[in-house]
C-alpha cells in the first residue's frame, strides 16, 4: 500500500479496527450471551468469565449482569474483593519420598476452559534390581530352543549380576487355548498330542505358572530340565493371551515393586489376536484380570484373546518390559506390532537360541537407557481433558517423539512439560490423572479437582440460590495466579506472556516452535537469529527475543568478536586509519580503499605522473624558497625540500623519478598517509654526462627505427602474398576429367601430373574349359 490510497488505507484500517473489536467482544458475548441466571453457570461458559457477588451491585438489572469478564465488572462498579472467578491453583505434596520420579502427587484446581502445566522428573538409576520371567512357547516346534534354555539360565544369570544389584527369575509356558480348533479334540490326541508321532508329550495348555521368582538357580535349573513339549493344530500360538496374565498376576508370579520388571516371551510363530477366538465359539470379551488356579490358566476356554491395547494397557500398569525373542521367520510379523506395545524391545532368535544371553543383555541394556512417558484418564473423562507431553531430553541423549527420550545414561534426569486442559466440567469433584514412566515402579498421581461452582457468601447468604450448598462460610476467592515474583524485572506480563504463574513460580507453555524456559519464561530457543546452525551462534543464549551473547563476542547472532585486535595493522593502528573494525574486519571510510587493513589504493591520486606538474614548477623556479610558496599556492600537494630520499620500502611511502629538460632525473617522495599527498623532492638530481647521455640516446632511437622498418616491411610482405594468391586462377587438367564437370566455388580441386604413366604387368591365370566354376 502506498500514500497515494487514501481511500483504500481507510478502508483496511476500519476492516482492522472493526476485526479487533470484534475479537474483544467476542470474550464478552460468551459470558452474557445467552443471559446466565447463577454464578454457577457463568463460571461453566470459560475461565474468562466472572461473577459478581457484591450485594448492593447493580441492584435494579437483571441478575445476568452480574456475568461479566472481570475488568468490565470492576469498571461497572463490582469491588475486586467480591469479584468469584476460576482460578489456578497447583499444590505439590512433598512429604511422600521419591527416587525415580518427582513429584509423586499434585492436587490441580482446574475452571472449564483453564489449563495448568507442571514438569515431572525421571531419574535413571545404576543397579537396579532386576526380576526375569521366562514365558516360552513349548509347543513341538521350539524343542530346540527349549533344550538351549537347559543349558544357557545359569550363564545368564551370572551375566546379569554385572548389571543388577539383585538378579531373581521366574517360569511360565504356554500353547494355545485347549480348544477346537486350535488344538485336536479327540480323546487320545487330548491327553497325548504327540501320539501319531510315538512320543509322549504334555497336554495343549493357555498358560501355566511353573516357578515364582527366585534367586535359586539350582531349582531353576532343575524346573527348566523337567520341561517338555507339547503341540497343537493352528500355526498361531496364544502368547498374548499367556502374556496379560503373567503381567495381572503379581501375587502369583513374586513381582517386586522395587525391581525392574522383564517379561522375555520365546517363540517361533504370531500370537492370536483379540476375535480369533471366536473360531471356537468364544465371544466373552477378555475382563484383563488374573485368573490362575493352581497355577493354571482357569478362564482359558471361556474368555477371548485380549486386545493389543488391552495388554498394552496392562503391561505398563504393572511396570513391565517385555523382551520378545522371536526365530526370522516371525520377525517382520511382531516388528510391526512393537510400536503398539509401550517398553517393548524385539529381538531375533537365532538358530536352537544360541544367542539367547547376548539378546537379553542387549535388550536390558537398551530398555534401560529409554525413558518414555505415558499419561492415563480414566475412560469416562477423557474426553474433558487433554494432556500434552513434551519431553526435555539431557545431554548426549535424543528425543525419539515427543514423551520419549532414547541413550539416557544412568544417574541422568529427564525432564517432562506437561500441561492439563479441561474442557468441559466433569461430575466428580476429583479426577485422577496418571503420569507414568513405561517399566517404572513409580508414578506421578495428578488429582485434578475442577473449579466449576461458586464458593461466594454475602451476609451469610448465598447468591446463587439455585446451589446454596456451594457456598461455604468465610471461604475467600484463592487466586494464585497472579505473582509479582513471576514478573521479570517486576514489570510486564506474568512470565514474559508465555507460561503460568503457579505458586510464584513459572511454568512455561508447550509450543510447537521450540523449548521456552527460565524463571521466567524469558529464554527459548526459536525466536532470535541463527548462524552457521546454532541459536546465536553457540556464543549467547535466546532472551525475550535478543541474543545475549558471551563475554568477548557481539552482533545480532553474536557472531562478532568484540576485540579489535584482528583489525590492527602492524603500526599498531586500527584499519591503518582509514576505517573502522566491525565484526573482525576493516571496514573502510573511503571505498577506494580495500586490503585487510585498509592500506591498499590503487586508484588514488597519488601517480608520480600526477605531480611532474608540480615538481616542475619548483626546478624551474630554482629550488628557491621563496618560489616555492607560489608553486605551492598553484599545486595542492605540500611540496618539501631534502637533501637526499633514502629507499622506503613502505605501501604509504612512493618514491618517483622526475625527467627534466637538462637531462637529470630528480628523485621526489610521496606520502599518502595525509589526507593530502605531501611531496619531498631531492635537491640533487642524478645526472647524465653528454658522452654518456647521446651514444646511449642514439643508440635506442636507432634501434627503435630499425625494428619499426623491418616490422613494415614484414606486414608488407604478407598482404602481398595473400592478394597474389587470391588473383591466380585455378588450373585444371582437363584432359582426364569428364568435360562437363566444372568445380564449383565452394570446391577445392586437386591436381596430380606425372610426366610418363607407370608400366602395369598383370598376368592372368586362365581357366582350363573342362573345369567347371566353383
Amino acid at each position: 500500500m502506498t500514500y497515494c490510497d487514501p481511500i483504500l488505507y481507510r478502508l483496511l484500517l476500519a476492516l482492522l479496527l472493526g476485526a479487533f473489536a470484534a475479537s474483544s467482544h467476542s470474550a464478552e458475548d460468551v459470558c452474557s450471551s445467552p443471559p446466565v441466571t447463577s454464578c454457577n453457570e457463568c463460571l461453566s461458559r470459560g475461565p474468562q468469565c466472572a461473577w459478581c457477588f457484591q450485594e448492593t451491585f447493580l441492584n435494579t438489572v437483571s441478575v445476568s449482569e452480574r456475568c461479566d469478564l472481570a475488568v468490565n465488572l470492576e469498571k461497572k462498579g463490582c469491588e475486586m474483593e467480591f469479584i468469584e472467578r476460576p482460578g489456578v491453583k497447583v499444590e505439590v505434596n512433598t512429604t511422600l519420598p521419591n527416587t525415580q520420579v518427582a513429584p509423586q502427587d499434585l492436587l490441580v484446581q482446574l475452571p472449564t476452559g483453564g489449563e495448568v502445566s507442571f514438569v515431572v522428573e525421571v531419574k535413571q538409576l545404576e543397579r537396579y534390581p532386576v526380576d526375569l520371567y521366562y514365558l516360552v512357547d513349548v509347543s513341538a516346534s521350539m524343542q530346540e530352543n527349549l533344550d538351549r534354555l537347559k543349558t544357557v539360565g545359569m550363564a545368564l544369570y551370572h551375566r546379569m549380576r554385572d548389571y543388577s544389584s539383585d538378579f531373581r527369575v521366574g517360569f511360565g509356558s504356554f500353547v494355545d487355548k485347549p480348544a477346537s480348533p486350535y488344538i485336536n479334540v479327540h480323546p487320545s490326541k487330548i491327553e497325548n498330542p504327540c501320539n501319531d508321532y510315538g512320543i509322549q508329550c504334555r497336554p495343549a495348555h493357555g498358560f501355566i505358572h511353573v516357578l515364582p521368582m527366585t534367586d535359586n538357580m539350582t531349582e531353576f535349573t532343575r524346573v527348566i530340565q523337567q520341561q517338555r513339549i507339547s503341540g497343537n493344530m493352528d500355526t498361531p500360538e496364544g502368547g498374548f493371551d499367556a502374556m496379560l496374565q503373567a503381567a495381572v498376576c503379581q501375587g502369583n508370579i513374586g513381582w517386586r515393586p522395587e525391581a525392574k520388571h522383564l517379561l522375555l516371551l520365546m517363540t517361533d510363530q504370531p500370537s492370536h489376536l483379540a476375535l480369533d477366538s471366536r473360531l471356537a465359539g468364544i465371544v466373552v470379551p477378555h475382563d484383563g484380570n488374573c485368573h490362575l488356579e493352581n497355577n493354571v490358566y482357569a478362564k482359558t476356554t471361556s474368555m477371548e484373546y485380549p486386545s493389543i491395547g488391552q495388554l498394552a494397557e496392562k503391561l505398563l500398569d504393572n511396570s513391565i518390559h517385555s523382551i520378545f525373542a522371536v526365530e526370522q521367520g516371525q520377525y517382520k510379523w511382531y516388528e510391526d506390532l512393537i510400536p503398539l506395545l509401550p517398553g517393548a524391545y524385539l529381538g531375533q532368535l537365532q538358530k536352537k537360541a544360541s544367542n539367547l544371553k547376548d539378546l537379553v543383555i542387549e535388550a536390558y541394556k537398551k530398555l534401560l537407557s529409554v525413558v518414555e512417558l505415558e499419561v492415563a484418564v480414566h475412560d469416562q473423562q477423557v474426553h474433558r481433558f487433554q494432556v500434552n507431553v513434551t519431553a526435555l531430553c539431557p545431554k548426549g541423549s535424543q528425543a525419539t517423539g515427543i514423551n520419549k527420550c532414547s541413550n539416557v545414561k544412568p544417574n541422568q534426569t529427564v525432564f517432562f512439560n506437561i500441561t492439563i486442559s479441561m474442557k468441559d466440567c466433569p461430575s466428580e469433584e476429583e479426577v485422577l490423572i496418571l503420569v507414568k514412566p513405561v517399566g517404572f515402579n513409580e508414578t506421578t498421581t495428578v488429582r485434578v479437582r475442577p473449579t466449576c461452582s461458586c464458593r461466594c457468601q454475602v451476609a451469610g447468604r448465598c447468591l446463587d440460590e439455585q446451589d446454596e450448598t456451594s457456598c461455604g462460610a468465610g471461604e475467600e476467592q484463592d487466586d494464585l495466579s497472579l505473582f509479582s515474583d513471576c514478573k521479570l524485572g517486576g514489570t510486564g506480563p506474568d512470565c514474559s506472556g508465555r507460561g503460568l504463574c503457579v505458586c510464584g513460580k513459572c511454568v512455561c507453555d508447550h509450543t510447537n516452535l521450540g523449548m521456552v524456559h527460565g524463571n521466567y519464561c524469558e529464554v527459548d530457543d526459536f525466536s532470535c537469529p541463527y548462524r552457521h546452525g546454532l541459536l546465536c551462534g553457540g556464543r549467547g543464549q535466546c532472551i525475550s527475543g535478543e541474543c545475549r551473547c558471551e563475554s568477548g563476542w557481539a552482533g545480532e547472532s553474536c557472531d562478532c568478536p568484540s576485540s579489535p585486535e584482528p583489525c590492527l595493522s602492524d603500526d599498531g593502528q586500527l584499519c591503518s586509519g582509514r576505517g573502522k573494525c566491525l565484526c573482525g574486519r576493516c571496514h573502510c571510510n573511503d571505498p577506494r580503499h580495500s586490503g585487510q587493513f585498509c592500506e591498499k589504493c590503487p586508484t588514488c591520486d597519488y601517480s608520480c605522473q600526477s605531480h611532474w606538474k608540480c615538481v616542475d614548477c619548483h626546478l624551474s623556479n630554482g629550488l628557491s624558497e621563496g618560489k616555492a610558496k607560489e608553486c605551492n599556492r598553484t599545486c595542492s600537494p605540500l611540496v618539501d625540500y631534502v637533501d637526499g630520499i633514502p629507499d622506503v620500502m613502505s605501501e604509504s611511502v612512493k618514491q618517483c623519478l622526475y625527467p627534466s629538460s637538462d637531462m637529470c632525473h630528480y628523485k621526489f617522495q610521496m606520502n599518502s598517509v595525509f589526507d593530502s599527498a605531501q611531496i619531498w623532492i631531492s635537491r640533487y638530481p642524478e645526472c647524465l654526462s653528454s658522452q654518456q647521455y647521446y651514444p646511449t640516446f642514439i643508440g635506442v632511437l636507432l634501434l627503435t627505427v630499425l625494428l619499426g622498418l623491418l616490422i613494415l616491411i614484414m606486414v608488407k610482405l604478407l598482404l602481398m602474398r595473400r592478394i597474389l594468391a587470391f588473383r591466380e586462377p585455378p588450373v585444371y587438367d582437363m584432359a582426364n576429367k569428364d568435360s562437363k564437370y566444372v568445380p564449383t566455388h565452394g570446391e577445392k580441386t586437386i591436381t596430380y601430373r606425372r610426366d610418363e604413366p607407370l608400366e602395369m604387368h598383370i598376368h592372368v591365370h586362365k581357366i582350363p574349359l573342362n573345369e567347371v566354376w566353383q
